[in-house]
């Protein structure tokens, strides 16, 4: 159940103001979160503290506006690179309802990026509901997945008005996705991950097929790869005659158990013979993810045997042997929830050695390093960034995606000296919000913090946002109301970046506290399977120790602590305020209340996955939140896609339908068109001013200063 993260927009910074913000980023970068903090504080204040606005917080005005954060909602989808080097980037935009646009570098950099995708189109995969890994580009051809019908389309480059052409058949409708394809030379193909949705929805088919690139006529797709419940990453080698792969089965969600295979190619096309290579051994518990070929033919994965975190590996062909390439306790990879992650990649490949750019996650942060397999050398390469997600090769430099606490989500060229050691040249090329820099005076800067949790010797992390806003303070010995955010997933993680939709509640005077409880990713297996048959009890105790953490701290007031979470974290936060008493108020969005109900309807992907995470149907009716509607006591708004198939619209139906029969403040907002996520932008909008009307009506003791038309609060108004 991974929530949609609501980020950013698409324009080009001036180089000037890029140096600016960069040598300022840089700094930032040596020193520790609360270091960062004073200096922001000190030398961001628009007006003197004496001459600053006494008002009580929560009721500050701020330009970070609900239209400002819902403009600043453009997410990216991944990035190419075409035959000559440019940059091709996957944009959302919420002005378009959502819509999903492939973008190209500019040939001069004074000009405007270019829209790729016509009109008529929009690149997005469903399949697993997720998606991801919705298209492929080799030279100056594309092969997209479209999403009105779910059909490949290719395009080419060259041509300036070059219609799509389909790929695959019409089948009436979308109810066959793919994701996650590559280019097969040899044979002039596509071959590409398959869900056949045809028979059942809930029960899909999911294999590896071929799709043919000639155009003549369209073909049935066939079937390459299957047999097992799903596949990911087929990955071919350099000629061609080698296949890798990565397949699980239930109940195991991929980072739970996973195999990585790889088949061997044989003259007319199709898999004569396969071997396990990671994942067999039922003595060595791993995951292994994202396999990829080096030029010369030798094939590196990631997995997190022995030492529970996702490290570099290479498979020994004549042997059948996996080797260690680095070994570091942190995260070089991350869940597979959506197709298409890219974590490394071959800078060279020499006889003797491999020249590897690589990130990995480490206490709350990332870092970019270069690794060289003979020596087994990592050499950490100094760039703005503080969290990085995937990588692409350029023509001599990376193509980086990352974000830092005042940086929005970003797409930068590095350039590197001829050691390939140090970063020479730092641009970024996409920025999913350039304007929001000019409210970089009220940005509040997290702190990594480290609770104590109910287990004794126990402690979970958070990012800790304070209060911020050059132009008001509160009345003297007032504490700030506290909106805690428990992230979906529940396998996944919160990071520590600029998101304009926290600025928006420390930029009128809320604290913001956003928690990584256990189960989060980033921290190593063990970190994660805390949460195995504990959903709903070690989230939930570690939200809550986390406020009460900074209740006894002095940061919050104690009496006006409010809870958040989309989807998984809906759930934990109606779980909170159903078995807990800790905080006032809550906003579920699209969140679970109903754990059989979410079994019994939820798509073939996560069909399973809470069976591991909650244990036997005991615990099911005794930590689901519609089965205890007596023990809820606080106010609670709820908002839902109506197009759901993750969480369908009838779990908050029916969680609105108790407390309003109960009598407690409850108010409830269905949208028409959204799935699991928010993409359109007057939705964005309206839960964010919903959220926070709300809040400042029923528990915070204060007049918002924003002019918000409240929705009808039943059993309130």
């Amino acid at each position: 159940m991974a929530a949609l993260t609501l980020t950013l927009t698409r324009t080009r910074l001036s180089s000037s103001s890029f140096n600016r913000i960069s040598q300022r980023l840089s700094s930032r970068v040596q020193t520790n979160s609360h270091r960062r903090h004073q200096m922001a504080t000190s030398s961001s204040l628009e007006v003197k503290q004496s001459e600053k606005i006494v008002a009580p917080y929560g009721s500050w005005k701020s330009p970070i506006s609900a239209d400002v954060v819902s403009g600043a909602s453009k997410r990216l989808g991944g990035t190419a690179v075409d035959s000559l080097g440019r940059l091709i980037w996957l944009e959302s935009r919420p002005s378009e309802s959502g819509r999903v646009v492939l973008v190209r570098e500019p040939e001069r950099p004074e000009d405007e990026p270019v829209d790729i995708t016509p009109k008529d189109y929009a690149v997005r995969t469903v399949a697993q509901e997720y998606g991801g890994g919705a298209f492929s580009v080799s030279g100056d051809t594309i092969v997209f997945c479209n999403y009105i019908d779910q059909r490949l389309y290719k395009q080419s480059l060259s041509s300036k008005d070059s219609a799509p052409t389909p790929l695959t058949p019409d089948y009436g409708g979308p109810v066959i996705s793919y994701a996650d394809g590559v280019f097969d030379a040899r044979f002039n193909r596509f071959v590409t991950v398959r869900e056949d949705r045809r028979e059942s929805s809930i029960n899909s088919i999911t294999t590896i097929v071929t799709v043919e690139l000639d155009g003549k006529e369209i073909q049935e797709p066939e079937v390459l790869v299957g047999g097992t419940d799903f596949y990911a990453f087929p990955r071919f080698d350099p000629k061609g005659e080698r296949l890798a792969w990565i397949e699980w089965c239930h109940p195991n969600m991929p980072w739970d158990r996973s195999q990585l295979w790889v088949g061997y190619i044989s003259e007319k096309g199709e898999v004569y013979k396969r071997i396990c290579v990671a994942g067999s051994d039922p003595s060595i518990k791993e995951s292994p993810i994202e396999p990829k070929w080096s030029s010369k033919g030798e094939l590196f994965f990631i997995t997190d045997r022995k030492s529970g975190y996702w490290n570099l590996y290479k498979w020994v062909e004549s042997s059948n042997e996996v080797v260690s390439v680095y070994s570091l306790d942190a995260e070089f990879s991350k869940p597979l929830w959506v197709f298409g992650m890219n974590s490394y990649e071959f800078i060279e490949s020499h006889e003797s050695k491999n020249i590897i750019a690589c990130s990995y996650r480490q206490k709350g942060r990332s870092y970019l390093g270069i690794l060289d397999d003979a020596q087994g050398s990592l050499s950490l390469l100094n760039t703005p960034f503080t969290d990085i997600d995937n990588i692409t090769l350029g023509i001599n430099c990376l193509y980086i995606e990352g974000a830092s606490e005042v940086q929005p989500l970003a797409v930068a060229k590095v350039a590197l000296d001829d050691h390939r050691t140090k970063a020479v040249d730092f641009k970024i090329i996409w920025s999913s919000s350039p304007d929001c820099l000019k409210y970089q005076s009220y940005f509040s800067l997290p702190e990594l913090i480290e609770f104590p949790t109910e287990v004794p010797g126990q402690t979970a992390f958070a990012y800790f946002y304070p209060p911020t806003n050059p132009n008001y303070q509160a009345p003297q010995g007032e504490k700030p109301p506290l909106l805690l955010k428990s992230h979906g997933g529940p396998t996944a993680e919160s990071h520590g970046i600029l998101n304009l939709s926290i600025q928006y509640w420390t930029s009128r005077g809320w604290a913001f506290v956003d928690v990584n409880y256990g189960g989060s990713t980033g921290y190593g297996r063990e970190y994660r399977e805390r949460l195995l048959n504990k959903w709903g009890i070690v989230d939930v105790n570690d939200c809550c120790s986390c406020a009460r953490y900074l209740v006894d701290s002095g940061k919050v007031d104690g009496e006006r602590l409010c809870i958040t979470g989309g989807s998984a974290g809906g759930y934990t936060t109606l779980a909170a305020l159903a078995f807990r008493d800790t905080f006032k108020a809550g906003s579920s969005l699209y969140g679970v209340a109903d754990l059989n109900m979410l079994r019994a309807e939820t798509h073939k992907f996560e069909s399973h996955y809470i069976d591991n995470l909650v244990g036997s149907e005991k615990d099911y009716h005794d930590r689901s939140p519609i089965n205890f509607a007596d023990k809820f006591s606080c106010p609670i708004i709820l908002f839902q896609g109506l197009e759901d198939k993750v969480v369908p619209p009838d779990q908050a139906r029916k969680i609105y339908q108790a407390l309003k029969e109960k009598g407690l403040p409850v108010a409830h907002v269905e949208y028409e068109g959204e799935q699991h996520g928010f993409r359109k932008a007057e939705n964005i909008k309206f839960t964010l001013e919903q959220q926070m009307v709300f809040f400042a009506r029923l528990v915070g003791n204060f007049k918002v200063a924003d002019e918000i038309n409240p929705i009808k609060i039943d059993n309130f108004d």
